[in-house]
């Protein structure tokens, strides 16, 4: 319950901290490279850590991958930390309107090939290995949902089945997929380019009619239910691609050459297929498989207090933190209150897996509401503007580059929490076990700022605010950890 305040009261405590912050010279933002605390003229500053507990939970929330979003393709086959991940892709391609044509007289069309052309964006991983991929075609009998938004972290329920592949398995050189592509119709870069068969080639441009496939879009999907991509899961794979659906780089590019009656040339064309946000299924499913990894010995369901935890992206693994001293910290003012994560690095793997298994550009911290198992915002210091986006600037969580002894460059996290633990010193407002996650498409609920008492709302993270699907992973100090320690720093004054 809040404590009530008169407004002699509310003014006072105001104007106290206005005059301890016109006496102060400038607070260090952050302990991260920061040196000692300033001497403050009158007023008498200091500064404590206070301990965290901390554990791993493996995230069972269901992460989405929308239309628009990146799509992950690809295997880890080696991180000795986080164990192996597969990726598949499942998606339709069509023609822009029903009933569809080839242009020009059937007789006198000649196939020339088929081509998947999708759009590359980024990589994660070992990229000097190459990928291994095969396309084949989805069953009708298990067809995509243009409607529905599959779960990425749980590809078994649904069980998309294949009746044949359309190409030989094709290896992927990742380093030359930034490559420029020129010819008469591509001026184009950032391609993943798939040949497929002759047969396949002949069944789009000569088989299929208005008649037929090419009549109605549900006539089109009850023969042709779309492509499904999936990657040999055996070494040497050991990375994950990035591809967008919705971008105007992938397509399904259908060559054939025609002639009109008494020509003598032969003109060359292209026919398009896209992806259609409205009416074109997709789903992407995300496998993780920690047997034998060191993230293993360390995944809990219950509460207990760890010296290391992990964070991965989504679907992945969070860490809860618990702290407990902030009950009993007496009412003082809070110059800040910066809770601080730090990567242990992976000495036996520093300069392989260490070093091109990034760390997710984001983190979000969150408070766990233990009874309901929900998430919410960290009061008053996580706050969404009048755009509706977060203020992840101030509030923290984006990743940072702190060189140590010994090491060039580790990872390293803060989240600014200061009014979160003002409100519990000075309103004995709930202190919550937090969650540090890396999350992509991700919902919390939103209690707004004190005084506000407006209703909870439900607010959606997207991959902007967030990471690509399953790109990064982190180990990080707990609690207890001797160098690395994860820790409450709060710099105060009493009252």
């Amino acid at each position: 319950m809040h404590s009530k305040f008169t407004l002699r009261n509310i003014l006072g405590f105001l104007g106290l901290i206005v005059m301890v912050f016109i006496a102060c010279t400038k607070v260090p933002s952050t302990e991260l490279g920061a040196g000692l605390i300033p001497a403050i003229d009158g007023v008498i500053t200091k500064d404590t850590i206070l301990d965290v507990l901390t554990d791993t939970y493996t995230d069972f929330d269901s992460t989405r991958v929308y239309k628009s979003d990146n799509h992950v393709l690809g295997a880890i086959t080696n991180d000795p930390l986080f164990g192996k991940t597969s990726a598949a892709m499942y998606f339709q391609l069509a023609p822009a309107y029903f009933p569809f044509a080839i242009p020009g007289a059937k007789d006198s069309i000649r196939v020339d090939s088929a081509v998947l052309i999708l759009s590359y964006k980024s990589a994660y991983g070992d990229t000097s290995k190459p990928l291994r991929l095969t396309v084949s075609e989805i069953d009708p009998t298990t067809p995509l949902d243009p409607y529905y938004f599959y779960a990425a972290n749980y590809p078994a329920k649904y069980n998309f089945r294949t009746k044949g592949t359309l190409a030989d398995p094709v290896t992927i050189n990742i380093p030359r997929l930034t490559d420029s592509v020129n010819n008469r119709y591509e001026h184009a870069a950032n391609q993943i380019r798939i040949k497929l068969r002759a047969d396949v080639a002949r069944r789009f441009i000569n088989t299929y009619d208005t008649t037929s496939a090419y009549a109605t879009d549900s006539a089109f999907k009850s023969l042709f239910a779309g492509f499904a991509l999936t990657v040999d899961q055996a070494a040497p794979a050991n990375a994950l691609i990035h591809i967008n659906l919705a971008d105007t780089n992938t397509k399904f590019a259908l060559y054939y050459n025609s002639s009109s009656a008494g020509a003598t040339v032969r003109d060359t064309s292209v026919a398009y297929f896209r992806f259609n946000s409205l009416t074109g299924g997709n789903a992407n499913l995300v496998t993780r498989n920690r047997v034998g990894a060191e993230v293993a010995k360390y995944t809990t369901t219950t509460s207990k207090s760890d010296s290391i935890v992990y964070v991965q992206s989504a679907p992945g693994t969070y860490v809860r933190v618990r702290i407990p001293g902030l009950k009993g910290l007496s009412n003082r003012i809070i110059h800040k209150a910066e809770l601080i994560a730090e990567q242990v690095p992976d000495d036996a793997n520093l300069l392989t897996t260490d070093a091109y298994m990034a760390p997710p550009r984001y983190l979000l911290l969150s408070a766990i509401d233990t009874v309901e198992n929900r998430k919410y915002n960290i009061p008053n210091d996580y706050i969404f503007s009048s755009n509706g986006g977060p203020n992840v600037g101030n509030f923290g969580g984006s990743v940072l580059s702190k060189s140590v002894a010994g090491y060039s460059k580790i990872a390293a996290y803060s989240f600014d929490i200061s009014r979160y633990v003002q409100g519990i010193v000075t309103r004995k407002d709930s202190s919550y076990t937090l969650r540090i996650s890396a999350p992509t498409n991700d919902s919390i609920l939103y209690k707004p700022p004190y005084p506000q008492v407006a209703a909870v709302q439900v607010y959606y993270l997207s991959p902007l605010e967030g990471n690509d699907i399953a790109n990064g992973r982190v180990r990080l100090g707990g609690g207890t950890h001797t160098r690395f320690r994860m820790r409450l720093r709060i710099i105060f004054s009493r009252i």
